[in-house]
């Protein structure tokens, strides 16, 4: 078993920023991709940014050149770093691990950018 501990979310005013951590600990050996999801009210879960065990990054479109995300390897924590905030980036913010092909997800965390 693997859990997973969000931490960094709140309010912030648009343009500011934030940065969000996730922890693992449990089984954590052979992580796969560790990924950023985030769900506003009414609409689907969507996936904002994701980077492999190798070090690859992937975007949603939205927040290319504001989001950053990143991963310290000995902690087995994942970053997301977000600049220029807009209020539409407001959501619940989830963590997502693939260990050994199995998925664990964080408890999500509110982030709200007001403007």
């Amino acid at each position: 078993q693997v859990q997973l501990v969000e931490s960094g979310g709140g309010l912030v005013q648009a343009g500011g920023s934030l940065r969000l951590s996730c922890a693992a600990s449990g089984r954590t050996f052979s992580i796969n991709d560790m990924r950023w999801y985030r769900q506003a009210p009414g609409k689907q879960r969507e996936l904002v940014a994701a980077i492999t065990n190798d070090g690859n990054t992937n975007y949603v479109d939205s927040v290319k050149g504001r989001f950053t995300i990143s991963r310290d390897g000995a902690k087995n924590t994942v970053y997301l770093q977000m600049n220029s905030l807009k209020s539409e980036d407001t959501a619940v913010y989830y963590c997502r691990y693939t260990v050994m092909g199995y998925v664990y997800w964080g408890q999500g965390t509110q982030v709200t950018v007001s403007s």
